[in-house]
């Protein structure tokens, strides 16, 4: 718990998410990442800015050390909009579920951000508000 609790603060820290004073447990594990604040920013490189770059660095090649962030640089996985806003929305290992925090039109925002960014050229079937609110 002491590690969530230390994690959460860095996280705060350096993406500047601001967290609800009293965070309201569940069972999920990552409930210390949910909040009743929800993130600012609009725009997929904005929110990608603000959340993102942290783990998957400035130029989405990802990073190793305390944990295993993916490379988003020319990842096939990002080919159908399903599988990134599936992870942004509900998260996965060391991946924060970011649905309680990001709405529907910014998890779409930033899906099609990484999709086009970063080597990517994914343009087909762009991601949607309706696609994120059906993954939920």
């Amino acid at each position: 718990m002491r590690v969530l609790i230390t994690l959460a603060a860095t996280l705060s820290l350096a993406t500047g998410i601001a967290f609800a004073q009293e965070a309201k447990p569940t069972d999920d594990s990552q409930a210390w990442f949910a909040s009743s604040t929800a993130l600012t920013q609009k725009t997929g490189e904005g929110i990608y800015n603000a959340v993102c770059i942290s783990c998957h660095m400035p130029e989405g090649k990802g990073a190793k050390g305390a944990g295993d962030y993916p490379a988003l640089a020319s990842n096939e996985m990002l080919e159908s909009a399903d599988y990134p806003i599936y992870m942004i929305v509900h998260g996965r290992g060391a991946m924060p579920a970011l649905g309680g925090v990001l709405d529907d039109e910014q998890v779409a925002e930033v899906v099609n951000y990484i999709r086009m960014h970063f080597g990517n050229d994914y343009k087909e079937a762009p991601a949607t508000a309706e696609m994120v609110a059906g993954s939920r």
